[in-house]
């Protein structure tokens, strides 16, 4: 079969592998010059199950509009996308319930688990390097109401495979060591073993130069302008360079698939929430972690990546503003730097790299994948944070309900119907 994938981000990329290796003619079509260009470039690099949960955590809105306007706090809605968030936001808010949300965390967490096992057979069978590690990630707190909150979502995602250790704050800085310098901070920490690293774009790139080497056409700077059907039917992609007809089509185009989607008749509730990350030489710094670590109160998460550190964090509600605020970045450096205050020492000599990239985020937490209402469009998309970790997952699943076969997960609670309830 003939199949577009739209999108060279993680997940078009490795949507075309998994589709090439079952051994369909795969063209990908992306408006960008290179692959992972966009939300995959410089992500925080955590590859995490233990971070499954939704961001509509029960009281997430009222710290929303408690941080309203103030542009150091973690959480940012811009007073100008209110009108704009009304119909996604009162979505968001309904899923932000106790249940709904602990629903949201397993279907999250069960995928992410999967996920992870495809990346380590994907690396096995290809070789793929990507400044991987694998030793974990350890998540610190600084009250102890936080922590028992992150404990609830530990023990909720336990029984699907998610490994976690209770550590005081002793444990913690013996763990990792890099954490003595603020261990005055800690009341404990928690440590996830299964969890990896590694850096997306590195990923992307390589896996690209894989999946043309098997065959699949690369079609760069080619914008996609709308979806063709005939009789209801998907038929063509409409681009920049004209119409590529094709037998099916896959929308894995990150932000731009809910406008995509929409001229096709196809609702996807997607909104893109703005996240920045900080690039730093790992070269100089004198007491680096050899852990990846999550600050859970400060939202800032810190990732040693070869040669590099990579610091990311805050949500920013600002609509399809991808622009570098330098101050929310510089943001994300001091928060990081109140954990680890060598590292500002560190940055004082060098030049930090800042990105901001948008990460399209369903209204209820868990992406939307496989077929779609219109015969022959199959969607991969809205990962919102954890597209990373979830990209062979999402990709495994879609190539098999292309084919035919039953996915290795339950599909209920990620398929597009669930919004037409």
């Amino acid at each position: 079969m003939r199949i577009i994938v739209i999108g060279a981000g993680v997940l078009g990329v490795t949507s075309a592998w998994y589709l090439a290796r079952d051994g369909h003619d795969v063209t990908v079509v992306e408006r960008a010059s290179r692959p992972g260009e966009e939300t995959s470039f410089a992500n925080g690099g955590m590859l995490h199950a233990s971070h499954a949960e939704p961001w509509n955590a029960p009281g997430v809105v009222w710290q929303l509009l408690r941080w309203l306007g103030r542009e150091d706090s973690p959480l940012l809605l811009r007073p100008g996308q209110i009108p704009r968030l009304a119909g996604w936001g009162l979505g968001f808010l309904r899923n932000s319930t106790r249940k709904r949300f602990e629903q949201h965390t397993a279907v999250n967490a069960s995928l992410a688990v999967y996920s992870l096992g495809l990346l380590r057979d994907l690396r096995r069978e290809t070789g793929i390097r990507y400044d991987e590690a694998g030793n974990g990630i350890l998540k610190v707190f600084h009250e102890h109401e936080a922590m028992d909150k992150a404990l609830h979502a530990s023990h909720l995602m336990a029984p699907l495979g998610v490994r976690h250790s209770v550590l005081d704050p002793r444990q913690t800085v013996a763990l990792e060591p890099a954490l003595e310098e603020a261990r005055h901070q800690l009341v404990g920490g928690i440590y996830y073993p299964d969890d990896e690293s590694g850096d997306a774009r590195l990923f992307t790139e390589r896996l690209a130069a894989l999946a043309a080497d098997r065959g699949v056409d690369f079609r760069y700077a080619t914008a996609v302008e709308q979806l063709r059907l005939d009789g209801g039917r998907f038929q063509a992609v409409e681009t920049s360079s004209g119409p590529l007809p094709a037998d099916a089509c896959v929308l894995a185009a990150g932000n731009d698939a809910r406008r995509l989607a929409g001229r096709a008749g196809v609702r996807l509730p997607i909104y893109p929430v703005k996240g920045y990350s900080v690039t730093l030489p790992l070269q100089g710094w004198s007491n680096p972690p050899a852990i990846p670590v999550i600050d859970d109160a400060r939202k800032v998460v810190l990732t040693v990546l070869g040669d590099r550190v990579r610091l990311a964090g805050t949500a920013e509600f600002a609509g399809y503003d991808s622009s570098l605020q330098t101050r929310r970045a510089a943001t994300v450096l001091r928060q990081a730097a109140g954990l680890f205050p060598s590292l500002g020492e560190h940055a004082d000599g060098c030049e930090p790299a800042y990105w901001a990239g948008l990460r399209p985020m369903t209204v209820d937490g868990p992406p939307i994948l496989g077929a779609s209402p219109v015969p022959g469009l199959y969607l991969n998309a809205g990962p919102g944070h954890l597209g990373w970790t979830f990209a062979c997952g999402c990709s495994h699943v879609v190539a098999d309900v292309i084919a035919g076969r039953d996915p290795a997960i339950a599909m209920d609670g990620l398929e597009q119907r669930r919004f037409q309830r």
